[in-house]
């Protein structure tokens, strides 16, 4: 079949797939064979076409001495740097406003910072300012968790050097929304928390979206917490004022489809400004980053702070919103996201745990060898022995439990093993991070 015929094969499919409604049924068995297992904690919503379609909690939300509290729809999480789209909009309203402008350098605000005069709005939205991050401070950890001043932050920044000139090729910084959320209050006369109420939570009618603070469980608001050596262990409170416009929002996934579709149904921001938000250079946008689906565009962000991860996507052309977050991974959150997109355009995937024969002495041969990562400085070295496959890795050695096809974990250290016996590869798969592998 030839490239172009195939590509409009593919996109036919994808588009006949969405056609038909989704069967959520399938999500649901993927879902509780993970929550059986302890294996998933977090909120997953879908909707399309502002009707909610799926919304499924699962794990706990809290571990303390009364217990394991359950999350369930109006859990509110920390929602990290996916508050840099509600700060991205407020800017991009400043600027219909006619109260700022996209060229306005960052010396009408702060002159004392690195390059100040160089540095417009639109570097700062697409992460082309070349300023350093501050949370790449040496001391970072020390202070995350106690409040900072305006001036703190900005002296701090003042003495960090920077990365490269103004206008380079982007590369992911915080500073560059925590600046985009002091003008915010500036040029609005209000601070973060009532603009993003004024601006956006009381447009769109969202009740569990707000300012961060000291974690209340009585308000249903979740702890974060981090799986270390078959034990969940709970996490430092970063004092979100330090983050503001770069990660101070706490959300429901309920809240963040809603304000997605908001955006998108031009209750927020003129086309144009969505257009402009969506303008990609080198893979980053001016508040979103691409999240494609095959052949269908979506957008949207991914955020982490302590231990909470949030995923959240849009696709304008389906209406699609999703919206994931988590209080702590064990399963990763990336193979989480995957399915539940697959679920939405009707696309096969397996359960864990479920239909899945356990391999035989001779299936799991071919798992077998030493692979290498060109990025890594150990190897990988992969066993059968007593009928069971056995991992030996950075020192660490691990009894590896199927999970489905080519997918094993050992529960213990919380890694997840995917081969591809075809190609000679391996991902070992740890929270967040995905580390590649071939054999040698």
């Amino acid at each position: 079949m030839k490239p172009i015929f195939l590509a409009c094969f593919l996109v036919c499919m994808s588009a006949a797939a969405m056609a038909q409604a989704p069967d959520f049924r399938r999500l649901d068995r993927f879902i509780s064979a993970l929550d059986k297992r302890g294996l998933i904690n977090g909120s997953l919503v879908i909707s399309q076409g502002e009707k909610l379609l799926y919304n499924r909690s699962a794990g706990f939300s809290v571990r303390d001495s009364n217990g394991i509290h359950k999350p369930d729809a109006g859990t509110v999480y920390r929602v990290g740097s996916v508050t840099k789209m509600f700060t991205a909009v407020m800017v991009f309203q400043l600027v219909e406003e006619n109260a700022l402008r996209l060229e306005d350098t960052l010396s009408a605000f702060f002159p004392k910072l690195p390059n100040a005069a160089k540095i417009t709005i639109a570097q700062l939205l697409q992460h082309s300012s070349g300023l350093p991050d501050y949370t790449a401070d040496p001391h970072f950890q020390e202070w995350m968790d106690r409040p900072q001043t305006h001036a703190q932050m900005l002296e701090r920044i003042e003495g960090m050097a920077p990365l490269y000139a103004p206008g380079g090729k982007p590369e992911y910084c915080n500073t560059n929304y925590l600046l985009l959320g002091y003008i915010v209050e500036r040029v609005g006369e209000l601070d973060y928390s009532a603009a993003l109420k004024q601006r956006i939570t009381d447009r769109l009618g969202l009740q569990h979206t707000y300012f961060g603070h000291p974690i209340d469980v009585a308000r249903n608001e979740a702890r974060s917490y981090k799986y270390n050596s078959g034990k969940w262990v709970r996490q430092k409170e970063t004092d979100m004022g330090i983050h503001e416009g770069a990660g101070s929002v706490m959300s429901t996934p309920g809240d963040l489809v809603l304000f997605m579709e908001g955006l998108y149904t031009g209750k927020l921001l003129r086309v144009q400004a969505v257009n402009e938000m969506m303008g990609m250079k080198d893979g980053y946008g001016k508040g979103l980053f691409p999240y494609d689906y095959g052949f269908i565009k979506g957008f949207g962000h991914n955020g982490r702070i302590e231990e909470f991860y949030s995923a959240v996507r849009y696709f304008p052309e389906k209406k699609l919103a999703i919206a994931y977050v988590t209080n702590g991974i064990l399963y990763p959150r990336n193979d989480i996201i995957d399915v539940a997109l697959k679920a939405c355009f009707n696309d096969s995937f397996d359960i864990p745990f479920e239909g899945f024969k356990k391999p035989g002495k001779d299936s799991l041969l071919p798992y077998a060898g030493v692979y290498i990562s060109p990025d890594l400085p150990f190897k990988v070295n992969c066993q059968v022995k007593d009928g069971r496959l056995l991992i030996e890795a950075a020192g660490k050695s691990m009894k590896a439990e199927p999970v489905s096809r080519n997918y094993f974990m050992d529960l213990v250290s919380g890694s997840f093993f995917v081969f591809d016996p075809g190609s000679g590869s391996l991902q070992v798969k740890e929270t967040d991070n995905v580390y590649n592998f071939r054999k040698e």
